[in-house]
């Protein structure tokens, strides 16, 4: 999921910064291993019936679930993640993160009540632990089973259950008739490899982790209404008043849909897929700047990460009156954007989310990391994707372009990770973020700078083959750091792989400045000297050219390497190489004219750089006051506006 911020504020950043996402060639698909199919575990075959008027969800259906860990099970989790709507004793509502998406409590609440959960004929609802002792969020259940599931075997669960949806907090919920379910169906934990369930209530600031499965849903709603659902229409009727549709897909990890008695439909082909946009009327000129961002990113993805392996993509853009909150989220096969309809082509934010939310598709959907424990393993990664894939298509513009200004999305996330970067770090469980604010800069932009920071200093053609070698090696296998890592250092090498590390678990930093410079022009060497069986005095003497010597230094723990460029009076310039491993170092140039200038990192490949004010020596001389002043107003700006 995504928020962003005002474009006119964003395009002054690309007056501070003034840098330009370098562009790269497509590569050829990295060879890795890609997994066709994932282990299924849990299968669903649900019914879900829409009541409009009362906001409620009728459910009832099964839940196939095969043991494929090493040993038996004797209890199940369930989440009941819509019960964080129930009151403000629930995890979700009584988390104090400050500032973020749904953190006003909803004005309708909302609930999910098991009526039955059986297991060979016998209903253990009676007996499961909703809540945890001194704790009253029921968003977590235990169900003790009669008897062990040993590895291997398979059994089915029989459910039914009601919903009723709260008015539209973040994720899911209702505004006038526009209905989005998510979370709405009783649904397993994840099973690990020993037995046990990784389970937690339904933080504020993480969802998903679950394992794969095959979803048949059948979604009943009234004859008026439109549907959106993860997966293909396999069955479609009209009956009795009512529109009933059966949606079917496999190699998936969750099923959410949308209803809607006010959406248009317009269905697109793009690189093989079955687009299917559902969109408020008036929306046109938004929804095709949509469909055009989708005819990009699906090959340019496909390119880098992997087939898409599904036969449909929904988009929903849900209505900007009331179900804002709506917007900016991702399911299997079903993503949400977002904006009003007058948003103009110079603001890149329909761009902006529509390729995020996508890109989730494959950080979240076709990974399945554990979101609580490592969210920079989706939101993190796949912000890197976003920019990345913008500036691919849109190079320096890739954030938007305002009356000849152009700001990157590059540029966007480095000064929104900035103010963030000595709070927390950025590898942490998302339930531990002191505040909403830190998780958002944090996760989402610290987590893209550091990954861009690598690219340009180690190469985008490395960091290319490292995203698309964990894109594909680690397909429907729910990969954890220690993966990404791996790859890094397989295709960037060690260097690469410890400074990531250190940027993501150590609140690793970086600040390269210039201790000083000495320089003069070259003389003659002055002293006693013992030539040819004679001894002479000589005097210092007058030479061609000039000697000088900079002092550079680098705080920090981050070892990145830094380039140095030297800008003479005649206008030549010559470029100097630090490695970044040494704490300070002494840079020797000859040239025939004094230096004018001096600037480290001039292309602007460490982004992670903390102040670039004393990066530069010389002249112009205002140089670095312009870059001191700018930069403080245009993050003071964007520091009001952004998680």
């Amino acid at each position: 999921m995504r928020r962003r911020a005002p474009a006119l504020l964003l395009a002054a950043f690309a007056v501070a910064l003034g840098e330009g996402s370098p562009r790269a060639d497509w590569l050829p698909q990295v060879p890795a291993p890609l997994a066709p199919h994932p282990d299924s575990i849990a299968d669903y075959t649900l019914r879900a019936t829409l009541d409009p008027a009362a906001h409620t969800i009728r459910g009832e259906g099964s839940v196939r679930f095969t043991n494929r860990s090493e040993k038996p099970v004797s209890e199940l989790w369930v989440h009941l993640y819509l019960n964080a709507f129930k009151n403000e004793r629930s995890v979700f509502l009584r988390e104090p993160i400050g500032a973020f998406r749904g953190s006003s409590r909803p004005a309708s609440w909302g609930t999910i009540d098991v009526r039955r959960f059986a297991f060979e004929g016998k209903d253990l609802w009676p007996q499961a632990e909703k809540s945890r002792p001194g704790d009253d969020d029921e968003t977590d259940v235990r169900v003790p089973l009669p008897r062990a599931i040993a590895p291997g075997e398979q059994v089915e669960l029989a459910m039914e259950w009601d919903d009723h949806l709260p008015s539209i907090v973040e994720r899911t919920g209702f505004s006038g008739s526009f209905h989005f379910a998510g979370q709405w169906f009783p649904k397993l934990a994840k099973l690990e490899k020993d037995g046990t369930f990784t389970h937690f209530p339904f933080h504020h600031l993480a969802e998903f982790y679950a394992d794969y499965g095959t979803y048949d849903v059948t979604v009943d709603v009234p004859e008026a209404f439109r549907i959106g659902a993860t997966g293909p229409v396999k069955e479609s009727k009209v009956q009795g008043g009512r529109r009933i549709e059966r949606h079917v897909q496999t190699d998936v990890h969750d099923f959410a849909f949308t209803a809607w008695d006010r959406f248009e439909v317009r269905d697109e082909r793009i690189d093989g897929v079955a687009v299917h946009a559902l969109y408020p009327r008036g929306y046109e000129a938004v929804l095709e700047r949509e469909l055009e961002t989708l005819r990009f990113a699906l090959p340019h993805f496909r390119e880098r990460y992997g087939p898409y392996p599904y036969d449909v993509l929904t988009v929903v853009h849900p209505p900007n009156d009331g179900a804002g909150e709506a917007g900016g989220m991702e399911y299997p096969t079903l993503i949400t954007t977002g904006g009003p309809w007058y948003t103009p082509r110079a603001v890149g934010t329909i761009e902006q989310i529509t390729i995020h939310e996508f890109g989730h598709q494959y950080f979240y959907g076709l990974l399945a990391t554990n979101e609580l424990a490592w969210p920079f393993l989706d939101e993190g990664l796949n912000s890197y994707a976003e920019s990345e894939s913008l500036a691919a298509w849109k190079g320096d513009a890739s954030g938007g372009a305002l009356l000849g200004l152009a700001v990157s999305d590059v540029a966007v996330q480095a000064v929104v990770s900035h103010d963030a970067q000595h709070d927390e770090a950025v590898a942490k469980p998302a339930s531990e973020f002191l505040t909403g604010r830190d998780y958002g800069r944090l996760v989402y932009a610290r987590t893209a700078t550091i990954l861009e920071t690598l690219a340009r200093t180690y190469g985008k053609v490395s960091m290319d083959r490292a995203m698309g070698r964990y894109a594909r090696a680690f397909r429907f296998q729910h990969p954890e750091p220690r993966d990404f890592l791996g790859c890094i250092e397989a295709e960037m090498g060690k260097g690469a792989a410890e400074n990531a590390r250190r940027a993501l678990f150590e609140k690793g930093w970086v600040d390269y400045s210039i201790g000083g410079l000495s320089r003069g022009p070259r003389t003659t060497a002055a002293g006693v000297f013992d030539q040819g069986g004679k001894r002479e005095t000589r005097p210092p003497g007058a030479g061609s050219g000039y000697d000088g010597t900079l002092s550079l230094m680098r705080r920090g723990t981050l070892q990145l390497p830094v380039d140095v460029r030297i800008t003479y009076e005649d206008g030549q310039s010559e470029t100097l190489h630090f490695a970044g491993d040494a704490e300070s170092a002494r840079l020797d140039f000859t040239h025939a004219r004094r230096p004018r200038s001096i600037e480290v990192d001039p292309e602007h490949r460490v982004l992670l750089d903390g102040d670039r004010s004393n990066n530069v020596f010389g002249e112009p001389g205002s140089f670095r006051k312009t870059m001191d002043h700018t930069s403080f107003w245009v993050e003071t700006l964007l520091g009001g506006v952004l998680p």
